[in-house]
């Protein structure tokens, strides 16, 4: 059986999407006559009806839906192979997949982001927003390259660097009455609480801390960003604990207290140890690694041991990736962004 003929397949596609021939020719500067050919082809190759006309517009039928979806998806690799050729053909030395939780990439990872595209123009870089249990497992299955992660994570598959040490702070509404000096877990419990959503490694640290006092008074609040979850504080909703990190000088809403006992949730970056070396790869690496504080810059061994028993808890649960932790996989990664020259 001969191969399916691409330039059919987008002409299906665009008659569709346009919903006449006459309009598919002038887009593809083809004769209607061109475009009707091409479409009767396709439907002799496969012996149905992949178009019909309904009140004067051209629609597809079922077979011709679902060939549109495989065609769509066919062309959308075939631009991708042209331009990862085209980028070799001008310089282009390799993609590299950062996954990231929200907050590194809000407060932490912008300067980096910045410079490599400036500097580097021949790598690109692809950023995906996800929680660290997906990050893991998406290194682990060599989905991603390099993830910026909360802490603790151990895997022995993994080569874990932590970054910077990074500890989590009580959020109140200002005009909160008697607020203390430091915040304890019984007294959190009593107030109605807004955080991260449940998936987040930032979640699990913070239920541990309370769970001495589950099942909790007040159903919690979840929000998808950390500056969600400080807008909704600073309306006097509830209180929540968000990375240090993320506190600005300009929150006037708010008050920030800290954690007794208190809660670190250290940045790292993990990757695969058996993960093949590549330049784009070590330059994203080595660029990510001026993330590190001055107490993260002593020699550590593969797993990052000594660092991650001095600075990270060791919650088993927010340890695990996703499938261990009992979460499901999400059905896609909450956010996509494309670095690209």
């Amino acid at each position: 059986m001969r191969s399916l003929n691409l330039d059919q397949l987008r002409t299906l596609t665009e008659v569709i999407e346009l919903g006449s021939f006459s309009a598919a020719a002038r887009q593809l500067n083809l004769t209607q006559p061109a475009v009707s050919l091409q479409i009767r082809e396709l439907e002799l190759r496969f012996g149905v009806q992949l178009v019909e006309r309904i009140a004067g517009r051209t629609h597809a039928t079922a077979p011709g839906r679902a060939l549109v979806e495989h065609g769509r998806r066919i062309l959308r690799d075939c631009e991708s192979a042209e331009a990862a050729m085209r980028g070799f053909r001008q310089g282009w030395i390799g993609r590299v997949h950062i996954g990231t939780t929200l907050t590194a990439l809000t407060y932490a990872l912008p300067p980096i982001l910045r410079r490599l595209r400036q500097d580097r123009p021949d790598i690109e870089l692809l950023i995906t927003n996800m929680a660290t249990c997906d990050t893991v497992e998406g290194v682990i299955q060599n989905t991603i390259d390099l993830g910026l992660v909360t802490l603790p994570v151990d895997d022995p598959r993994l080569r874990i660097t932590p970054l910077r040490p990074e500890n989590l702070v009580a959020i109140l509404p200002a005009g909160t009455p008697e607020i203390p000096d430091v915040v304890t877990p019984a007294y959190a419990a009593q107030h109605p609480l807004v955080l991260e959503h449940g998936r987040g490694a930032v979640n699990k640290l913070i239920m541990g801390w309370l769970a001495e006092h589950l099942p909790l008074p007040h159903t919690p609040m979840h929000m998808g960003t950390v500056e969600a979850m400080k807008t909704v504080v600073g309306l006097g909703l509830g209180m929540s604990m968000v990375p240090d990190a993320a506190i600005a000088p300009e929150m006037p809403d708010v008050v920030v207290r800290p954690l007794d006992p208190p809660i670190p949730c250290t940045l790292a970056l993990v990757e695969h140890r058996d993960k093949p070396a590549a330049p784009a790869l070590d330059i994203v690496r080595n660029a990510l690694l001026d993330l590190r504080v001055p107490a993260f810059r002593k020699p550590v061994n593969d797993h990052g041991e000594s660092t991650l028993r001095r600075y990270a808890t060791t919650s088993s649960a927010a340890a695990a990736p996703c499938a261990q932790a009992g979460l499901p996989r999400p059905a896609r990664p909450v956010a996509h962004i494309r670095v690209v020259p």
